[in-house]
């Protein structure tokens, strides 16, 4: 009797571990993608259906950032988050970038719980340089 019953929990046990999995990885599939320079490259190349965002400061901006860049929204500001849904199309996929891939990341989490499809630049402008 007992034998079937540490049986029964195992199964449950197991079963829970992998619901708990599943859930996991139907998160991940809705988030954003952190690219390597090479890939990032040939996303952004599609002018057509990318728009290119750099979510470093204005002075940051000013001092230098990547070609075809369409617009600066600094992640750091609270307002941020309205401004960027305000601002940026949802039919295009939205590649960001920041200094070195801190701030992406949070702007990118940002940006895909509202429902755009985002990638970011892993190293930041500074291995765009």
């Amino acid at each position: 009797m007992k034998v079937m019953k540490l049986m029964n929990i195992a199964t449950c046990a197991i079963a829970l571990l992998f619901s708990i999995a599943s859930c996991a990885q139907d998160k991940n599939d809705s988030a954003f993608k952190s690219l390597d320079l090479n890939k990032f490259k040939e996303v952004i190349a599609d002018t057509a259906n990318v728009v290119l965002v750099d979510v470093r400061t204005a002075d940051e901006h000013a001092q230098g950032n990547i070609p075809g860049t369409k617009c600066n929204i600094d992640v750091l500001k609270e307002d941020f988050e309205s401004i960027a849904v305000e601002s940026l199309p949802k039919d295009k996929t939205i590649a960001i970038y920041c200094r070195s891939g801190r701030r992406s990341k949070n702007a990118g989490a940002i940006l895909t719980k509202n429902g755009y499809n985002v990638v970011e630049l892993s190293t930041g402008y500074n291995g765009w340089k």
